[in-house]
């Protein structure tokens, strides 16, 4: 199999893989970010879900968070996995978060079970810098 017949079996199957577990729409960001699928990755988001992304700014629905991402993902940035913290679940919403290794502070996002018992992410915040000032 050559390369881009394996990069394109590997973004047919993101597309259909849907988060099982809240930990696994982590993963499913990594493989599809760096698949360069902008619709994969609006796809781990709930319609009306909310992203503080760019900082200082806030990005709402899954059209404006595939927009975004596909404007991200022309650059071709290379996502690496991150380890998950503990996952807080209450019911059908829990709260992921990961130590990121880029330096941006944490990543925090609030997930919510669907219908089908996979998992959408209804909040995200992909960064938390530390005020100016603060240790």
């Amino acid at each position: 199999m050559s390369k881009t017949q394996f990069e394109k079996a590997q973004l047919e199957r993101a597309q259909l893989e849907k988060a099982l577990t809240p930990e696994d729409i982590t993963r499913l960001f990594v493989e599809r970010s760096n698949a360069g699928d902008a619709d994969g990755v609006a796809a781990l988001y709930e319609e009306d879900a909310v992203m503080a992304y760019p900082p200082g700014s806030v990005t709402v629905g899954r059209a404006a968070i595939r927009e975004l991402w596909a404007q991200v993902l022309d650059h071709a940035p290379r996502f690496e996995p991150e380890p998950s913290l503990p996952t807080l679940v209450s019911g059908d919403l829990a709260l992921t978060s990961t130590p990121p290794r880029d330096g941006a502070g944490a990543r925090a996002q609030v997930v919510r079970r669907q219908p089908d018992g996979s998992w959408l992410r209804v909040l995200d915040q992909p960064e938390f810098l530390r005020p100016e000032g603060s240790r």
